[in-house]
């Protein structure tokens, strides 16, 4: 046997270990599930235990939710809708209140999908076989950035408003960023402003991360909590846990928790409760 004949034994007792372990690429997926993971080399993969959140727990958003529910409701019910955007300071409930809106709508047929940035450039061979479905798809994309020369932000654009190819009806696309305009920008970018008449027009680099934000019909801002906006979550949260401690040591536990970490959001507050009732359940447990 000669070398080359020993090499292709070789590849060939490889790729019989290897198929077992992909996917057959045209399965049909599973449609009663509620949601879906888009997973390569290209399928939707059930999520049989998704995180599900009620809307009622996020606090300090009101705004923002009722704005994204009215949105949702549009586009269960075969209305006009729009892609969304949800951008602002970490740890204010922008993934939580997308996850929200699958609760809340799931008994009318709401869906939802979730893509990692990286496979946005597979986006139509996602929409593809969603075309005839009568479920209403969000198509969710978490903490969403890209850098000028990424193949996916060309894609995503033209899946919002540009490509040839329509977009399905049943579909939308729910984001979420730190950044409002998706891309970095530079201090270079406002050198390139230029005077036309009088007014002011951004250079080409501006127009260019503006572009694609401005194709979410829908921006949503989330700004950074104050302290009562902490403490209410906390005490909330606390409240969901059936733990109804004395207020004025939780107070101070939980600012000290912030400061700790740098950052009051709905997410500290979040995991300052979950500390504060494992702590006192353990030390209740341990004084037994």
């Amino acid at each position: 046997m000669t070398d080359i004949d020993r090499l292709f034994n070789r590849l060939d007792t490889l790729l019989d270990r290897l198929e077992p372990l992909l996917p057959p690429r045209h399965t049909e997926p599973d449609w009663s599930a509620l949601a879906y993971r888009w997973r390569r080399p290209g399928y939707l993969q059930a999520i049989n235990h998704p995180h599900l959140l009620e809307a009622e727990a996020l606090l300090g958003i009101e705004r923002q939710k009722q704005r994204l529910a009215r949105n949702t409701a549009q586009f269960v019910r075969g209305l006009p809708a729009n892609n969304a955007l949800l951008w602002g300071a970490r740890g204010t409930g922008k993934s939580s209140l997308i996850r929200a809106m699958l609760q809340e709508f799931a008994d009318q047929r709401l869906r939802l999908i979730e893509v990692e940035r990286r496979d946005l450039i597979d986006l139509p061979d996602i929409v593809e076989p969603l075309y005839e479905r009568p479920e209403r798809f969000i198509l969710f994309t978490d903490d969403l950035s890209f850098e000028a020369d990424d193949a996916s932000y060309k894609a995503l654009k033209a899946a919002l408003d540009g490509s040839v190819a329509a977009t399905p009806e049943n579909v939308l696309i729910y984001a979420t960023s730190n950044r409002r305009h998706l891309l970095p920008e530079y201090q270079r970018d406002n050198q390139e402003a230029r005077a036309i008449d009088g007014e002011i027009h951004p250079g080409e680099a501006t127009e260019e991360k503006i572009s694609l934000s401005e194709r979410f019909g829908l921006w949503l801002a989330f700004h950074p909590f104050g302290q009562e906006e902490y403490l209410a979550v906390v005490f909330d949260t606390l409240r969901r846990l059936n733990l109804y401690p004395d207020a004025d040591g939780v107070r101070a536990e939980a600012l000290r928790f912030a400061l700790e970490r740098g950052s009051r959001s709905g997410r500290v507050a979040v995991q300052f409760a979950r500390d504060w009732a494992g702590k006192a359940s353990y030390e209740s447990f341990a004084g037994n």
